[in-house]
């Protein structure tokens, strides 16, 4: 897996923090260094998803494909699935996370809440390298809620 990350350079009269991520498959993602520690008079333009910000969504993009194909393999009839997550940083450098909590909604007929549980469990011991990761330094909890679909 690889990844090349430039910054875009120069904007207008000054200097812009942005940067344009390109995958090793070929995509592309843009990202803006716009935060409170890079203030727009320090080239923060808030055009884009901050580092951090893709970092937990890319966590929650592995655990929700994580959650949807364990239930799918166990025949369960899962039709959607949404992750909102929410966390802390510490407050000084390096700003790492230190709490995690992952809110799962998903939609489905019958789906049990036994599977939903452990489907999220499967996820965030064995099979979600990100939130594995991330749990190193963050205290990582989990919520869902089943809606009939």
């Amino acid at each position: 897996m690889e990844c090349t990350v430039s910054w875009t350079g120069a904007t207008g009269a000054r200097s812009g923090m942005g940067f344009l991520a390109e995958t090793g498959s070929g995509h592309v993602l843009v990202m803006d260094g716009a935060s409170d520690a890079v203030k727009p008079e320090n080239g923060g333009q808030n055009l884009a998803p901050r580092p951090m910000e893709t970092l937990l969504a890319g966590t929650g993009g592995c655990t929700a494909y994580d959650v949807v194909l364990i239930l799918k393999r166990g025949r369960h009839d899962v039709k959607g699935c949404s992750v909102k997550i929410t966390s802390e940083r510490a407050e000084t450098d390096p700003k790492v996370f230190t709490k995690i909590h992952m809110h799962f909604t998903l939609q489905g007929e019958g789906l049990p809440e036994a599977a939903v549980a452990r489907a999220i469990e499967l996820s965030h011991e064995k099979y979600c390298s990100a939130s594995i990761m991330l749990g190193k330094t963050a205290e990582i909890t989990t919520s869902f809620e089943i809606l009939v679909a």
